[in-house]
Parts: C-alpha cells; structure tokens; sequence
C-alpha cells in the first residue's frame, strides 16, 4: 500500500536521538534493555520487519531471516560483519552494510594504548602497585620494552593498520613493516612511513606486531603455535581485529613459557567470554571488545547505520543505494529486495 509505513527493529538500546530520526519515516520497534538474543529470538524479532539496526552481538544466517519475507536491509553498528552470514542474505536480496570509516582513527588509538600497556606493563605495574609490592622494588623491577626507535610489525594495512603505522613512525620514530594482501601504493607506504615485507619476514623482524585484518576461514588462527615460534621472545602482540585470528591456547603457551613478552588483546574468539587461562596471565592486557568506544564515534556510528537503513528503505539522497554495502553486487545486478533508487518508501516515483 503507498501509505504503509516500513517496520524497522533496533536490536539494542543506542542513542535515542539518532535513532528517532527513523521514526520519521518508519514504525520501529526498539528494545529498550541490552538483550542477549538468541536465535530464535532474532527469528521472533525480525519477522514482519523491513529493515534493522543490528550489533555485532547478533548473528544472523539463514535460520533467523527465514520468517522474515519483507526484510529488505541490516545494518551492522560497525566496520565488521562476520556476525552476518553475507551468502545467506545475499541469495534472499537483503542488503547488508557496516559503518566503516568514522571508527578508524579512534580504534587506531586503542590499538597503539594497547601497544603501551602491554610492552611497558602498565597493567601489571598498577596492580603490583595496589598490592603493596614496591617495597620489593629492585633496580630490575618491570623493565618493559621501548616503543621508539623499535620495529613496529602491522598485519592487515587497510584504514586502521595505516593509522596505527602513521603514529608509530611519525609519533615515535619506529621503523614500521607490514603485510597485506596486496601492497599499497608507493606514496601511501610512504605517508605511513612504511615498508611492505613477506609473512615470514614480518613475524621474525619485528619488536611489536599490531593485528589488523578482517576475519576470514583463511586467517583462522593465522597467529597460531608456529608463528609465534618464528617471533622474537622480547616482541610484543596486539590484536584489535578480530579473535579467531589467534589461537588463544598458543598464546598462552607463548606467554607463559617465555617465548613471547607481553600481548595486548581487545577481541577474542568466544565473546564475551574470555578464556580462564587468558585471565590468568600476568602479561596480558585485556579490554572488553572497545576499539571504537569513545563518546563521538559511537555516536557517529550509529548516525551511519540509520542513514544506512533509511537508505536502503529508499529515503534521502542515497535512497536505494546504501553508501555502505557489502553485498553491493544485489544493487547492480538488481536481486535486492529493497527500494530502487527511484522509489522511495511511500511508493511515488522521485
């Protein structure tokens, strides 16, 4: 009907204001407490609606939108999206988009405090401190590793692993090497300050190795017992991509057996929980999965994801063409359930 509304669900509580502006154009249903939802429960909510706001808690395949014949368009509250199973909204035409970008220099902040903390350990100072140990104090007391002048390893060098190579070579003079998929151009290694290298090479040469790349069946566990092996035991790890990149239980070899200093971690393969043995390690800094968690990011997040969503429901300047697709091909080849770039969503032509 052309005066039919789309429904939209918002899978947990974010930011009012910004999630109002969907109620201009659309019925939503929101859940007013952080819920753990299960799958069945995804399948309840998603029913009868059009489109959602999701986050990276919510998992979503074929089982949870197979009730779901109007859902035109997910959007992730974030760059990631291993949370959704593409193949299976792609074969049903829903779109899926992220919210990359806007989260990059904050989660590059993150993943260079986690650098700190982990080589200088802060961490183990603070609680050696709270439990009355300095007057144990002797000249070798918590030596940690230096930052500048050291060999800064990046695994992954999308937006985020350049941001981190910039502060690392303009902020503390570290000669900085990376691996990627493809090399980048030469004047962007050269704004980064820095030089492409083989695997191998990468593990071996560097004094801290910062874990940027997207999560794929491939680089399942690529940080695994070998690897570590060919690292120096003085080097430093830091992951801020995604858990299963590292093989927990390896690390925690390495660690505990002197093969590797310290590790920094912000993701991890069986969220929210955390390895006890992990928890267990001394030299191991650990933060709850908040790379992008500053105040004006989240925020800024949250404003893509609607944009997103009123988008892909054919509102706005990008109606019909959601800036951050990761199915985009359903756009071109025209299999997308949701509005062509001509409707918007009271059916009249723009």
């Amino acid at each position: 009907m052309a005066d039919q509304r789309p429904r939209v669900w918002v899978s947990q509580p974010l930011f009012d204001d910004t999630v109002a502006q969907l109620a201009v154009h659309c019925d939503v249903v929101a859940t007013a407490a952080v819920t753990a939802h299960d799958s069945v429960s995804l399948g309840a909510n998603l029913a009868g609606m059009d489109g959602a706001l999701l986050t990276l808690n919510e998992r979503v395949g074929a089982a949870e939108i197979a009730n779901a014949p109007a859902l035109k368009v997910l959007c992730n509250v974030g760059v990631g999206y291993n949370n959704l199973d593409v193949a299976a909204l792609s074969a049903a035409g829903i779109i899926a988009t992220n919210t990359p970008d806007v989260l990059t220099e904050t989660t590059a902040d993150l993943g260079f405090s986690l650098l700190m903390a982990a080589a200088r350990r802060i961490v183990e100072s603070d609680r050696w401190l709270r439990d009355g140990k300095w007057g144990q104090w002797s000249f070798t007391t918590m030596l940690g590793a230096d930052l500048h002048g050291s060999t800064l390893g990046i695994l992954g060098m999308g937006r985020i692993g350049q941001a981190i190579a910039r502060r690392g070579h303009h902020g503390f003079g570290m000669k900085v090497l990376y691996h990627n998929r493809s090399r980048l151009p030469q004047d962007v290694e050269q704004d980064v300050g820095a030089s492409y290298v083989d695997f191998d090479a990468l593990l071996s040469r560097v004094d801290h190795l910062v874990l940027v790349l997207p999560y794929t069946a491939q680089n399942h566990h690529i940080i695994n017992a070998a690897a570590l092996a060919r690292m120096k035991p003085t080097a430093t790890l830091v992951n801020i991509a995604r858990g299963g990149i590292v093989d927990e239980l390896a690390l925690v070899d390495a660690l505990s057996n002197g093969r590797l200093a310290s590790a920094g971690l912000d993701v991890y393969e069986n969220e929210p929980h955390v390895r006890p043995e992990l928890l267990a390690q001394h030299n191991v800094v650990l933060t709850p999965h908040i790379g992008s968690a500053s105040l004006a990011t989240r925020r800024a997040m949250v404003q893509v994801a609607v944009d997103n969503l009123l988008a892909g429901l054919g509102v706005g300047p990008d109606a019909g063409r959601p800036a951050n697709a990761v199915n985009a091909e359903l756009l071109t080849n025209g299999t997308a359930r949701m509005c062509s770039a001509g409707n918007n969503i009271d059916g009249k032509k723009r």
